[in-house]
């Protein structure tokens, strides 16, 4: 920017994009403070090198401006769990289901964990049925990204939003 360009002569391109031309160094300094104005280096690897003449702090407030918006527009996906047990009743299955639907439709993703208790550990079978039930159910609106079998005391498994890539 400025005095820490070194190389002269310079490609000069004004603050409306339009080209100047080749100039020396001085003649692109007095230009500049002519329109109050700073010199900015936009290719510096070119012979010779690219400079445009802009307002580099209204270019500087512009692009945080634009960043800033970006960032309020754009959506971040969480992970939300519902967890179940093997022997859950139906009122409970439907609830929890619900509330994994509702997960689902604001685009979030939705891990489904089944947690086992002692005895409950010998038939690893509940838990899969419990799965394929809130798969059937959930169907609908998700498609399963990963399951997986016996973890420990938890099974599990991750929900994501129909037409989501897999």
């Amino acid at each position: 920017m400025n005095e820490d360009i070194r190389v002269s002569p310079v490609r000069l391109v004004d603050e409306e994009g339009e080209q100047v031309g080749v100039v020396s160094l001085d003649e692109a300094r007095d230009l500049a403070a002519d329109r109050n104005l700073d010199m900015v280096e936009v290719a510096p690897n070119a012979r010779p090198p690219v400079v445009r003449l802009m307002d580099y702090g209204r270019f500087k407030y512009e692009q945080a401006k634009a960043e800033k918006e970006a960032k309020k527009r754009q959506h971040t996906v969480e992970v939300k769990e519902v967890k179940f047990r093997p022997k859950i009743e139906d009122h409970d299955f439907d609830f929890k289901t619900r509330h994994a639907r509702e997960f689902i439709e604001q685009g979030n993703k939705v891990k489904v964990t089944i947690m086992f208790r002692y005895r409950e550990l010998r038939r690893p079978e509940l838990g899969i049925e419990l799965l394929d039930r809130i798969t059937e159910q959930l169907g609908d609106i998700a498609q399963v990204q990963s399951r997986s079998g016996l973890e420990g005391r938890n099974m599990t498994m991750m929900l994501v939003p129909q037409g989501w890539e897999v």
